[in-house]
């Protein structure tokens, strides 16, 4: 039925996201995000975040990066959309992840892991609907389905008046404890799960015809 929630969106494993807007204007959103979080957007349609300025985002399976939710401050945010997890990091981090990933053993494998920093930009989650004082939405257009259909929400929204980036995961400092989570925690964790979706996704692959077949000799 048109405007539905899909099934699948009940067994999302982890809490439903906060209510995004609706059919909001553009110019609110980018309000709240330029002057409210004084974060850097890309001019023009769609709204997009500049990444590599004050946080870079890893981009991941939603279920990889549902289990990697405990290694993230409560105040680090967090975004769905078409099946993937946004997770905000500290800035220069998508620099990091390959060696970061060489140094922990996954480098060799193919992992559905990519990290946006420096020059790249991401699709800007539609703002919680108490930042903008927008409608709310039509009943069967909740959150879930849109994050479903491929939408981008905030799970964790950021939090106006928060120094985002003293929250977000960073490599350890040598000079003393940050507070920060800590990137290679979360990154190996996000790897290992990735690596899971993936033999668990080949598993349920119907075998190709023949490729099992012993060979026929005359």
């Amino acid at each position: 039925m048109a405007g539905s929630i899909p099934p699948a969106s009940s067994a999302l494993p982890f809490p439903r996201p906060r209510r995004p807007l609706g059919p909001a204007p553009e110019d609110a959103a980018r309000h709240w995000y330029e002057r409210v979080l004084g974060w850097a957007t890309e001019p023009g349609a769609p709204l997009r975040l500049v990444t590599g300025v004050r946080f870079d985002v890893l981009d991941v399976p939603a279920e990889a990066g549902a289990v990697a939710l405990r290694h993230l401050a409560s105040a680090s945010p967090v975004a769905l959309g078409g099946g993937r997890m946004r997770l905000l990091v500290a800035a220069g981090s998508a620099e990091e992840l390959p060696g970061l990933l060489d140094w922990l053993e996954w480098g060799p494998l193919a992992l559905d892991l990519r990290a946006l920093g420096a020059g790249d930009l991401l699709e800007a989650p539609a703002p919680p609907v108490r930042a903008v004082g927008a409608a709310v939405p039509r009943p069967g257009s909740g959150p879930v389905a849109r994050a479903v259909q491929g939408a981008a929400v905030w799970l964790r929204p950021p939090e106006p008046g928060c120094d985002v980036e003293a929250v977000l995961p960073a490599l350890p400092s040598f000079e003393g404890v940050t507070g920060a989570p800590d990137l290679v925690r979360l990154v190996d964790t996000v790897a290992a799960q990735c690596h899971r979706v993936r033999l668990r996704r080949m598993c349920a692959e119907p075998p190709v015809r023949g490729r099992d077949q012993p060979l026929a000799f005359s």
